[in-house]
């Protein structure tokens, strides 16, 4: 994983712009990680969506992953995937392989342990700040909860939830590998902007 990384998470209802637009300004804007979060897709409707992404993807040589559905992230030969909050990431880890990236969303320091000891690769940790994408998930985390976890976490911990160009590297600073965003990408009439400066905080500042 480059450190500082930047993940950008997708949301296909949720964009001001077409998907595909949304997806392709991220590209020459400089994202290089894509998680396809689409978790109400059926497998047989989230597999052309993927060979899609993967394909315009592969331009840039960037890294596609996907959410939750690792039957489709086999059959579509993706080498990722993130596992929702408390999925048993050891039996998953059993199924799909030891060569598969394995992400786990975690909202506290006891999940991400228990994540990262049952084969997880690396977590995010969220939500860091305020935000509409995550709610339910309990207050904001900040960033000295965020310093302390990553810490004590023997893994990479990508912030996640509020980050903007003005936090993200605070982020980085307290000891994460990186940044997760999802809504103020997916929403933005400009979404390049936004990845092109994130990337541009991200590389003044060194994990």
């Amino acid at each position: 994983m480059a450190a500082p990384s930047l993940l950008l998470i997708t949301d296909r209802n949720n964009t001001t712009l077409p998907f595909d637009a949304v997806i392709l300004e991220a590209l020459e804007a400089g994202c290089r990680w894509i998680m396809v979060r689409e978790k109400k897709m059926a497998t047989a409707e989230l597999c052309p969506l993927l060979d899609s992404i993967v394909a315009l993807s592969a331009d840039f040589g960037a890294a596609v992953t996907v959410n939750s559905n690792y039957t489709a992230a086999s059959l579509c030969k993706i080498p990722g995937v993130h596992l929702p909050q408390r999925e048993p990431v050891a039996t998953v880890r059993r199924v799909v392989g030891a060569q598969m990236l394995i992400g786990a969303s975690t909202h506290s320091l006891a999940e991400a342990q228990t994540a990262i000891a049952e084969g997880a690769n690396y977590v995010t940790m969220s939500p860091i700040f305020l935000t509409d994408s995550k709610p339910g998930y309990g207050p904001a985390l900040g960033l000295e909860n965020l310093r302390v976890m990553t810490q004590a976490i023997r893994a990479p911990v990508l912030a996640l939830g509020g980050v903007t160009v003005d936090n993200a590297a605070d982020c980085v600073r307290a000891g994460a590998a990186g940044v997760a965003v999802m809504g103020s990408v997916m929403r933005s009439p400009t979404p390049g902007t936004i990845i092109r400066d994130l990337i541009e905080t991200l590389s003044t500042v060194a994990t």
